[in-house]
């Protein structure tokens, strides 16, 4: 058993009291290899922003448990060689599919853990998130739930249609299970194909796809229910054009590539919603940069050569994120 307090981080509870007072939302991006966790270092602990480093299931797998707990705690100290003397860094398992999965993150030193039973029915959704509540609440690990359904794909998780969250049901849940937040559905999606062509408008004018808002009568009517609890928008990468164009220029295929408007996170980001999800953005800047590198200079082969510039691109984007769109930076002196 390890706990996350050893290696420095901290939980979710008290960073989203203060992102809901304070009108702002939590960076939670996700991460897979060390560019990534580098570049999100970087840019926190230069804007002083408080993060949540997210780890999906696969990426678990991908970078292998025990590693990541010494990445984790390479990153606190890595914050503070910034200057960033108290960081304020969660590790934070996103869409744990089971209990065991779950409790082993708790077990080896996560800070945080979602429990993503959405896709099974009500009532046992909220029996097996009570078991993991249960669980993590003896360790002060924070958990967080989701109720609706997100469509779209993201490593494990997908799903071909979205379902709203019912707010009529948010009180009940929350009580029942007593998770310390609560991922919601208001039309989000994963993965960098968030609507089809049809779901859009096209502007006339650059002929881009241009989706449909979000369904805020839906988180305020959550809010509504719930006043003052950390709401979670997952599947809210914006699918940044420049880094399609990019990819698209240099030998890539992502047509029709669409993601959520900025300015429509920006407003969930001054409601109760106080941590926002970004992957794919991040994938994007990445895939982007190195085939930049290797179109430009084919004879290249030292990893450093295109990583490098794939970690300053993303870095580039965590802070534009952190600054202009979720307004976290400054809130962790």
């Amino acid at each position: 058993m390890v706990s996350y307090k050893e290696l420095g981080l901290v939980n979710t509870r008290e960073m989203f009291a203060k992102a809901i007072k304070g009108g702002y939302a939590i960076p939670a991006f996700n991460f897979n290899n060390m560019e990534q966790l580098q570049a999100i270092i970087k840019a926190s602990a230069e804007t002083k922003s408080p993060v949540i480093l997210q780890v999906s299931k696969g990426a678990r797998n991908y970078a292998n448990q025990t590693l990541l707990r010494y990445m984790a705690q390479g990153a606190v100290e890595y914050a503070k060689e910034l200057g960033w003397e108290h960081p304020q860094i969660c590790l934070h398992l996103d869409h744990g599919d089971s209990f065991e999965l779950c409790k082993s993150c708790v077990d080896f030193g996560f800070s945080s853990v979602m429990i993503d039973a959405s896709s099974l029915p009500y009532e046992e959704n909220i029996a097996l998130t009570k078991k993991v509540v249960e669980y993590a609440h003896q360790f002060d690990v924070t958990v967080e739930a989701e109720l609706g359904v997100l469509a779209g794909v993201e490593d494990e998780v997908s799903s071909a249609v979205s379902h709203y969250t019912k707010p009529e049901e948010v009180v009940d849940f929350a009580t029942r299970t007593g998770c310390d937040s609560l991922a919601i559905s208001i039309g989000t999606s994963h993965g960098a194909y968030k609507f089809t062509p049809e779901q859009c408008t096209r502007d006339p004018k650059t002929g881009r796809l241009v989706p449909p808002p979000l369904a805020f009568d839906v988180l305020d009517a959550v809010m509504e229910q719930l006043p003052g609890f950390p709401i979670v928008l997952h599947g809210s990468s914006s699918v940044p054009q420049e880094y399609v164009d990019m990819i698209n220029q240099y030998g890539g295929k992502l047509p029709d590539a669409v993601g959520i408007p900025e300015e429509q996170l920006r407003k969930a980001a001054k409601s109760a919603v106080c941590k926002i999800n970004i992957d794919s953005d991040s994938r994007l800047a990445f895939t982007a940069a190195v085939r930049k590198v290797l179109a430009e200079k084919p004879g290249e082969f030292d990893p450093r050569k295109y990583c490098g510039p794939a970690r300053d691109l993303m870095e580039e984007l965590y802070k534009h994120k952190i600054i202009n769109v979720l307004g976290s930076d400054g809130k962790a002196e």
